[in-house]
């Protein structure tokens, strides 16, 4: 309903007025009648009618003043004049306010009626016209807010290519000017079985007003990215103001520091990127900040990291190689203790080496966990690779990182374990688990089928067609096997490696070494120990 209000010294009029039109048929209501100036303008300001019906003439100000008062903090409003005189300078004063409607004393029923029917469509048709212009205007926000959370994507994932103060200014419509560009990541550590994703969307939106409110006030521009666990932003301020920034960025990891009980439970951890004068620097910094952050892996939650370990050096260590080489024995006799063993191996590894930084951790962590389920026959393989990844990049410290690896080696050998229970296979498995745990005695085929309940010729049958070799060849191999492991790994003597893989003659041993790879113990220690 389309608000009117009338405003004249002679209650009759507006009786009058009142009674010529069905408002409710019109689709406009009588919302207000005022008999002096002063009134009209207060009840105007309050009300804000979309059409005031006013006589030219009142007490307290006239017509002409309250239009010109009235039409200063009501733009659009529509106005019928009335009046008792057909005064040229009235109609001229009226048009100088913009209003055209001129109404004499006595009103002719029609003639108001068409007045107020064409206010009505003009209304209407601006009110139409307004709501496109809103929704244009909507959807060009829109647009621009898709093509900045787009940059932002770009920068983490570096797809952004090169990048300029003039294509962040024109292309992306950032407010960027002179000065430094610097990114930061905010991120936030916690259980997910224990905070809801619609939980992780409150606290992100949090972090986000917070940043707003005490770190925009200090740049230029303030882009921010929501992510997963994470919020990540890129910021550009004037140079000379990079300790007030950081001081900023201080004060806002304050407050999430004072109010993590709401948010119990995480911990919230900042990364900064490098603080560069040139925009093309901007990918740089926010990758350097993706970085960064891993290092609360290393050095804790909850507190502001800034600096990037300068050196790799778990490259030397060959943890994985020696994570494969075990790892792969574990799943051939599905046995998670001995995957477990392999995992306390790649740790002690970890250990052992120094300066190790967060990034190297978690790259170890997730290419043993795809290199362990690269080996297994798994439908939806990248799938699995891909949601225990994100699984990693979600821990906070060392031990939960490699806890997360424990516990996918043992959901898929167990799983593995139950699904072969049953099958043929299963006391070849138990045979090749009692020969790795023997091969340094004198075992024999006999003792070995005994242990796993079956006749000795059976179990020779069975172990040739499963292994597509015979039993005796099968103990050399894993004999030699460990033979080469001590000789590249250890300081043994070629003796003491003889009894250790369960050989008592070291010529025998030799020619037997010899034979399965073409050069003397000694000799293959010289080429790969």
């Amino acid at each position: 309903m389309l608000k009117v209000m009338i405003a004249d010294d002679e209650e009759r009029i507006c009786k009058l007025i009142i009674a010529l039109v069905d408002w409710e048929k019109m689709g406009m209501e009588v919302i207000g009648v005022a008999h002096d100036g002063l009134e009209a303008i207060e009840m105007a300001t309050k009300e804000r009618p979309e059409i005031l019906i006013t006589d030219i003439q009142m007490p307290g100000c006239s017509g002409l003043d309250l239009i010109e008062k009235v039409k200063k903090s009501i733009t659009d409003l529509e106005i019928i004049i009335i009046s008792g005189y057909a005064h040229f300078d009235y109609a001229q004063s009226a048009i100088k306010f913009g209003v055209g409607n001129y109404l004499l004393k006595p009103i002719d029923k029609m003639e108001l009626y068409t007045t107020l029917r064409k206010l009505k469509e003009r209304i209407l048709k601006r009110k139409e016209s307004e709501t496109d212009r809103m929704q244009l205007l909507q959807k060009s926000e829109y647009d621009i807010y898709r093509l900045q959370m787009n940059l932002m994507e770009q920068l983490i994932n570096k797809r952004a290519g090169e990048i300029s103060l003039e294509r962040l200014q024109t292309e992306y419509y950032l407010r960027m000017k002179p000065g430094i560009f610097q990114a930061f990541w905010i991120k936030i550590d916690g259980r997910e079985e224990e905070l809801s994703e619609a939980g992780i969307r409150i606290i992100l939106d949090k972090v986000q007003s917070l940043l707003h409110n005490i770190l925009q006030p200090k740049c230029h521009e303030l882009l921010l990215y929501k992510a997963s666990w994470a919020c990540v932003g890129i910021m550009n301020y004037e140079s000379g103001k990079s300790e007030e920034v950081r001081r900023s960025l201080r004060d806002c990891f304050s407050h999430l520091e004072a109010q993590k009980n709401m948010y119990e439970p995480v911990t919230f951890s900042i990364a900064l990127g490098c603080g560069a004068g040139e925009a093309e620097k901007l990918q740089t910094s926010v990758q350097e900040a993706a970085a960064i952050i891993k290092e609360r892996l290393i050095k804790g939650t909850g507190r502001i990291l800034d600096r990037l370990p300068q050196h790799r050096v778990l490259h030397e260590q060959n943890l994985l190689e020696k994570y494969l080489r075990f790892i792969t024995h574990a799943i051939e006799v599905m046995s998670p203790e001995e995957a477990e063993i392999a995992l306390e191996r790649v740790r002690t590894g970890l250990e052992e080496a120094k300066h190790v930084s967060g990034c190297e951790v978690l790259e170890l962590a997730v290419s043993c966990g795809r290199l362990f389920l690269s080996q297994l026959e798994l439908q939806h393989r990248e799938e699995k690779i891909k949601k225990f990844t994100e699984q990693c990049e979600q821990c906070s410290s060392v031990n939960e990182l490699f806890g997360r690896l424990s516990a996918l080696q043992k959901e898929y050998l167990e799983e593995l374990a139950r699904k072969h229970e049953n099958d043929a296979a299963r006391p070849i498995r138990q045979a090749k688990q009692y020969i790795q745990n023997h091969f340094s005695e004198q075992i024999t085929m006999e003792e070995v089928s005994n242990s796993v309940g079956l006749s000795t010729a059976y179990f020779s049958v069975l172990f040739k067609k499963s292994e597509e070799e015979g039993f005796a060849k099968y103990l050399t191999n894993v004999r030699i096997g460990e033979a080469k492991r001590l000789l590249r790994e250890s300081q043994l003597t070629v003796a003491e490696i003889c009894r250790r893989v369960g050989y008592h003659d070291l010529k025998h041993f030799t020619h037997i070494f010899e034979k399965a790879t073409g050069v003397k113990p000694a000799t293959y220690r010289k080429l790969y120990g």
